[in-house]
């Protein structure tokens, strides 16, 4: 096998507990898909090949630019079909995202157009929507269902989001998020609805379509009730569990998904300190949205200061969907979380590429370190805060995945 030489750059490892871990004139040694060397240039060794056990070493010089870890975007609707531009200028004209659901808008009005989508519209939409997150620095991705809202069409939704990642070669985390809305064939029946979730996840979960489970707990969705269930059945599985959490009022969903070890809670304006507790002790994950907050024009922040002293991670994502974040721009996302939510650019980065990937369950990407896989992103920039401080300018210069050039 042979070794790859990733020479003159910058890097940003956030490999180290805080800081930047930044290497001035930097080199990366990649065998394969995983990284086996990271360190000055200067310090390298004499002789890659006998030291790495590889028969050559291709060199590819960088040209001083920035190199970080490849972003991960732990919480993304990619699969839909249609959009919502109308329900954004109700909003405008001061209709609530809640009244919106109440009247058959919001979530099922993208099932219906989803359902009606075809299968490679779908595909090709989704894929579209990946390239774009790609081309700003993305490597790694969730992508959930929860705009089928029935067996065929939330399987196919799956199905979509794994031919993605055959597509385009970047990691896609696939999740279930049957319990996002009441469909209309199930009006005014949430439990049995529920309980028809609960009997298509074992055939989904048979079928490889399911990394872990996601619901909406909310006054407009399901109960805490319905959504232990829910996690019940994920339990029994084996699949790891995520939950929409405490965005429009509190319900005391964060604490439950830590009472089944949840991954991560996500949204979590509403979050309560017994909330957070219980976060904290489960090891789950913070995952700040703020383009939706945005987009909302929500006025709740999450609390951040309280995140930070219980010690649970914060991670970000784009949360691109069509109702309430419409959003494909990492880089913006950086810059919303540090302006609207108050964060540091390192914690931000930090948010979308170490924390992001935890939120995914995977430890073994999200920083450049030794035995890391090697997910890069190059930048035309000097300083890894400009990550979260430049508005509209595409600094990306190009992606490794995998050890592989883009």
């Amino acid at each position: 096998m042979n070794a790859v030489l990733w020479r003159n750059a910058h890097a940003i490892s956030l490999a180290t507990v805080s800081g930047w871990g930044a290497f001035e004139c930097a080199a990366v040694v990649t065998v394969g898909d995983t990284i086996r060397w990271i360190g000055a240039q200067s310090d390298l060794p004499a002789n890659l090949e006998r030291d790495l056990g590889v028969r050559s070493v291709n060199e590819v010089d960088l040209g001083g630019a920035l190199l970080t870890p490849g972003l991960v975007d732990c919480h993304t609707h990619l699969v839909y079909g249609g959009h919502r531009a109308a329900e954004f200028e109700l909003r405008l004209e001061g209709v609530s995202y809640e009244a919106i659901a109440r009247s058959g808008g919001g979530i099922r009005s993208t099932v219906n157009a989803t359902r009606t989508a075809t299968d490679e519209d779908l595909f090709e939409r989704a894929c579209s929507r990946a390239r774009t997150l790609m081309s700003q620095g993305v490597t790694t991705i969730e992508i959930k269902s929860g705009y089928g809202l029935s067996e065929h069409h939330e399987a196919r939704s799956l199905r979509c989001a794994r031919r993605v990642a055959q597509a385009l070669g970047l990691t896609v985390r696939t999740t279930c998020l049957a319990a996002h809305a009441i469909p209309s064939e199930f009006e005014g029946r949430p439990d049995d609805y529920i309980e028809a979730v609960c009997a298509w996840l074992p055939k989904w979960h048979a079928e490889g379509l399911v990394d872990a489970v996601d619901a909406f707990c909310e006054r407009i969705a399901f109960s805490p009730d319905q959504v232990r269930r829910v996690f019940e059945c994920a339990r029994a599985l084996g699949l790891p569990v995520k939950l929409h959490a405490e965005q429009l009022s509190d319900q005391g969903g964060a604490a439950l998904a830590a009472e089944f070890g949840a991954l991560s809670c996500d949204h979590l304006e509403w979050v309560s300190d017994a909330g957070i507790a219980a976060m904290a002790a489960a090891g789950s994950v913070a995952v700040l949205l703020p383009a939706a907050f945005y987009f909302l024009r929500e006025t709740q922040l999450p609390p951040v200061q309280a995140l930070r002293r219980a010690g649970v991670p914060i991670a970000l994502a784009t949360d691109h969907n069509p109702g309430s974040a419409p959003l494909l721009s990492p880089s913006l996302v950086l810059n919303l979380a540090c302006t609207l939510f108050r964060l540091t650019p390192e914690e931000a980065l930090r948010g979308m590429t170490v924390h992001a990937a935890r939120a995914l369950g995977l430890r073994d990407r999200g920083a450049l370190a030794v035995g890391m896989r090697a997910d890069f992103a190059v930048w035309d920039l000097d300083h890894p805060a400009e990550l979260a401080y430049w508005i509209g300018h595409q600094a990306c210069r190009k992606t490794i995945l995998g050890g592989v050039l883009q």
